[in-house]
């Protein structure tokens, strides 16, 4: 276990070379789990937690730690599984999602592997709607789910989807109009979240699921000849994503003379001033930690209004 927690607090340097590390665990089964190193601030033996009242069931607790009070959430139950048992004999993985801090309890962890994205697949079609998965897998055989973290924590404490009153008026929404903002993230509900945001101002949206996909659906574009300026305003990106990062979707972008000139606007879960420089040196545009409505309203209304004028 030192040597996991050891490399969890040494190995950032991969992100922006379209790779990522995972750290593996498992809950009650044989299933192995994977979450991004990135995410993760501390791994400890479950510590004593207190319950809260009226909190949802997938809350265990509350835990002091480091002098600070974090939820600790059971992923068992988080996904639709059994409960843990003997939760004294059970790891917490001390994470941060969306600028909040949250442990998730889990049976064991195991190791920390280096992945490269386009190894990373989506979900196996054929899914119901309800399923907790955003990625799979293989180390040694071995299949890894990796798990929409975005969804779970928007069923155990939802967060507010609309934006405030008063920034948008009648004039922003007629502006809005005129404009397509193009939206790529893996994760289902931060896709339906960045929609329903952009679709209260008044834009035109089209979405999609990782940067693989966006990348060849943009060249599609100007390979017909298209201005593609002219066809998207904005493109808004997610950074962690199947096959190919925001970041390399980014640097490609930018290294397209058709392309080049798009407003690109990255957005994560993984908050934290690393980002901002990694947003500066692959071009990108602005960077937004994931999932602020009116924040990401304005950065989008303010990004097109220099472009109308």
């Amino acid at each position: 276990m030192a040597g996991v927690l050891d490399t969890v607090n040494q190995r950032t340097q991969l992100v922006g070379e379209n790779r990522l590390e995972l750290l593996l665990f498992r809950l009650n089964g044989k299933h192995l789990y994977g979450i991004n190193v990135f995410k993760v601030k501390e791994i400890l033996q479950c510590p004593k937690l207190t319950s809260m009242p009226y909190s949802s069931p997938v809350v265990r607790g509350v835990a002091h730690i480091r002098g600070g009070t974090i939820p600790i959430l059971d992923l068992g139950l988080a996904t639709g599984s059994s409960p843990m048992e003997n939760i004294d004999q059970c790891f917490v993985i001390i994470t941060e999602y969306n600028r909040r801090i949250q442990g998730f309890l889990v049976r064991g962890v195991e190791r920390i592997v280096n992945m490269n994205w386009s190894d990373i697949q989506p979900p196996p079609k054929g899914l119901s709607n309800d399923n907790y998965l955003t990625a799979v897998c293989q180390v040694e055989k071995e299949m890894v789910e990796i798990l929409d973290v975005e969804q779970i924590l928007s069923e155990v404490a939802p967060t507010r989807q609309d934006i405030s009153e008063g920034i948008v008026n009648d004039g922003v929404q007629e502006n809005a109009k005129k404009h397509h903002i193009l939206i790529v993230d893996d994760s289902s509900v931060a896709r339906k979240q960045i929609k329903r945001c952009m679709e209260q101002v008044g834009f035109e949206t089209t979405v999609l699921c990782d940067g693989r996909e966006a990348l060849n659906y943009l060249e599609g574009i100007v390979a017909e000849g298209k201005d593609i300026t002219e066809v998207f305003s904005m493109v808004i990106s997610d950074i962690e994503m199947p096959e190919m990062d925001g970041y390399t979707l980014t640097t490609a972008i930018r290294n397209d003379s058709r392309l080049q000139d798009l407003f690109i606007l990255l957005h994560t879960s993984l908050s934290g001033v690393f980002n901002e420089s990694m947003v500066k040196k692959v071009g990108a545009d602005g960077f937004l930690a994931k999932f602020q409505p009116d924040e990401l309203a304005r950065l989008a209304i303010e990004a097109v209004q220099v472009q109308s004028e």
